[in-house]
């Protein structure tokens, strides 16, 4: 990497830490750290929606799949449009228009106002477990981006790099200093890939003739998917909307419903078509530049054994000329980062309100409440980073991370909202069988029916017991 690439990726890191510094000496109180002060714009919230589902890790899984589908690997984001735009018809008005969560920090929160503590703690190690595994899969994208861009740099020392960074970063700013530059990442990403990232590989593998003679025409489809992986798709992104630790945090940062429900439309936009497009084109164009030997100077001489997500980084050392990789480093890294502060807030407010607090209340008003976040958050990150060096594929980390918490908590939010029959132990039952039916069939080896993922059965258990179980227990209740 050329010294004025790096040394426009170093500013852009300098300043990030500072950004965060410059928040941390005005966080004050758990509003601040976790909820943004609850009067954030919906412009600004709706920029960091996307900016934290879609991140870094999806931009490196996107540009995977794009390697090794085509075009045809932007209908997984497309899931993440319905998601958002169902979330702000049938979610926000619930939640923003119940008092019992003007004051609500957390996911959780919800499961304690419908169903009881016991629920709430339950479902926070859920969350928090599965969002500090999503914060993993970032660092790893991270690291993947770094190490397949910066000649002598390996993946392990990347990994460790990047993740203290991000870490660093989230400990200091809080979820204000999140909303505020994600909206600034996201923009950067925009302009990375529309005006330097796609015109240049364009340009470079050679356009369109060059497309059409190397790849199978499949490829420049939108039919190159079979149905097993849009329902895998389906039934894992779109329930996080309803269950997601980050997306509840951000509700409560709106000032009312009306700003909420603008953001969430504003993200389903930005995640379909826009930056689903944006990022197979560029695998697409990696996968190109493999096939064209354009990546053998890296040692990836056998197209077979190329990492698919690290086609993607490959591309862009390869093809942007001095200073434009330095932006493009940035605005990868911003879109990691957007995500992993996000993930590791989220966790650590389940951990510190949910858990911890059940035990030993804090005022969310008083600075050791603050610093105690702070500590949890740290904590974490370092447990994520940890759990990061022992995996490969980020994508397959993400969307187990997605699974495990869909599985046992999808149902019961919605019960708790659409469905009055529902219970404490009918909630407490779904929330157990989902998940270990689901981490139980993944893990297992047993062929499933239809080639479906596991996360399919995992939901459909959790739904039955939830029914079966409420209505036993809502007619005990009643007699």
């Amino acid at each position: 990497m050329h010294p004025v690439d790096l040394t426009i990726f170093i500013l852009y890191i300098v300043g990030l830490l500072a950004f965060g510094y410059f928040f941390f000496t005005r966080n004050k109180s758990g509003d601040d750290y976790y909820v943004g002060g609850r009067n954030m714009k919906s412009y600004h919230v709706g920029l960091s929606v996307v900016a934290t589902d879609v991140g870094g890790g999806f931009s490196i899984g996107l540009g995977g799949l794009g390697f090794v589908m085509g075009l045809s690997g932007s209908w997984m984001l497309f899931t993440g449009l319905i998601g958002a735009w169902l979330a702000a018809v049938f979610l926000i008005p619930k939640v923003k228009q119940n008092r019992a969560f003007d004051n609500a920090y957390t996911f959780p929160q919800v499961f304690e106002h419908y169903y009881s503590p016991n629920v709430a703690f339950v479902a926070a190690i859920i969350s928090a477990i599965g969002y500090a595994g999503f914060t993993s899969s970032q660092m790893l994208a991270g690291a993947k981006l770094a190490s397949g861009t910066f000649a002598d740099l390996d993946q392990t020392m990347a990994l460790y790099i990047m993740g203290t960074v991000a870490v660093a970063y989230t400990v200091l700013g809080g979820l204000k200093a999140v909303i505020y530059t994600d909206t600034i990442q996201w923009a950067l990403l925009m302009i990375g890939l529309i005006f330097v990232g796609i015109p240049f590989a364009y340009i470079e593998i050679g356009g369109l003739e060059a497309i059409r003679a190397t790849v199978d025409p499949e490829m420049l489809s939108l039919t190159n998917v079979s149905w097993q992986q849009l329902v895998y798709w389906a039934v894992t992104i779109i329930p996080i909307w309803f269950v997601g630790m980050t997306l509840y945090q951000r509700i409560y940062a709106c000032h009312d419903e009306k700003t909420a429900k603008r953001a969430w439309y504003l993200a389903g936009v930005f995640e379909w078509p826009i930056m689903a497009f944006l990022g197979v084109l560029l695998g697409l164009f990696a996968k190109v530049g493999a096939d064209q030997g354009m990546f053998e100077y890296l040692g990836a001489a056998d197209i077979s054994d190329t990492d698919p997500e690290t086609g993607l980084p490959m591309l862009l050392r390869t093809v942007l000329p001095v200073g434009f990789l330095g932006v493009m480093m940035a605005a990868y890294f911003s879109a990691i980062l957007s995500t992993a502060d996000s993930c590791l807030m989220a966790s650590s407010g389940n951990v510190v309100t949910d858990i911890i607090g059940r035990f030993t209340p804090f005022d969310p008003n008083s600075s050791k409440f603050v610093k105690l976040s702070q500590v949890v958050t740290l904590i974490i990150g370092a447990l994520a980073l940890l759990l990061a060096g022992t995996m490969t594929n980020v994508l397959d980390l993400m969307l187990d991370s997605y699974a495990f918490m869909v599985s046992g908590l999808f149902v019961p939010v919605i019960g708790a909202l659409y469905w009055s029959k529902s219970t404490p132990t009918g909630a407490m039952t779904a929330m157990l069988v989902g998940g270990f039916t689901t981490i139980g069939l993944r893990y297992s080896g047993v062929e499933l029916p239809y080639d479906l993922d596991p996360n399919v059965f995992g939901i459909s258990a959790s739904a039955i017991s939830f029914i079966a179980v409420s209505l036993m227990t809502n007619e005990n209740k009643n007699d």
